[in-house]
């Protein structure tokens, strides 16, 4: 909102819960138990009212991914579900959206941007699983984590928006706090993943 964007989609089906408020910036205590989308769209109203939001109160999934992501020029992924993850990559390779990732874990993060100028996608990274990970509250994450991860996304979306600079295509930035260090490690197609191939 603060960025000049015009419209956003937000997605969740949750209420604010006194938990939530050590890891993010969109929430406080006169939330808790209001629903996260209201709570979020009053917090970006507050800092342009001029933006367009549209509120998705839906669990996300293989059934309505499509119809939810269709109208937006990209996507911003903080979930913590690969059945959702993978959802939303195919979403986005079926319509051709740039799909900005972003994954938190304890004292990790990661950043990359799939699926855009003929990149890698989140299944050349993961290709398959079957089992779900820890949200934050079951593994605990450093309450400062997804502010340095959530920002780092922001940039990768708003510098897509405006066609400028490197784009994290094909690069998996990873960050430790512990250390305070970030890695790059190139990331290629995978050659038997259903987005095409090898670059």
């Amino acid at each position: 909102g603060a960025t000049g964007v015009g419209t956003l989609g937000l997605v969740d089906f949750d209420f604010v819960e006194e938990h939530n408020l050590q890891r993010q910036v969109i929430h406080s205590m006169k939330d808790i138990k209001k629903s996260k989308l209201d709570s979020a769209k009053e917090s970006v109203d507050n800092l342009n009212p001029n933006v367009n939001i549209n509120l998705h109160n839906i669990r996300l999934n293989e059934e309505n991914v499509l119809d939810v992501i269709k109208e937006y020029d990209l996507v911003i992924d903080g979930t913590d579900n690969f059945n959702v993850r993978y959802a939303i990559n195919d979403a986005c390779l079926k319509l051709n959206k740039p799909l900005v990732y972003g994954s938190i874990s304890r004292f990790e993060g990661q950043v990359s941007v799939f699926n855009f100028n003929n990149g890698p996608c989140y299944r050349c990274l993961v290709p398959y699983s079957t089992k779900n990970i820890l949200n934050c509250t079951e593994s605990g994450v450093l309450g400062t984590l997804p502010g340095v991860i959530g920002t780092l996304q922001a940039t990768e979306a708003i510098k897509i928006i405006l066609d400028k600079g490197d784009v994290l295509n094909g690069r998996l930035l990873l960050f430790n706090a512990l250390n305070m260090k970030f890695k790059e490690v190139k990331l290629n197609k995978n050659e038997n993943c259903r987005c095409g191939g090898k670059n």
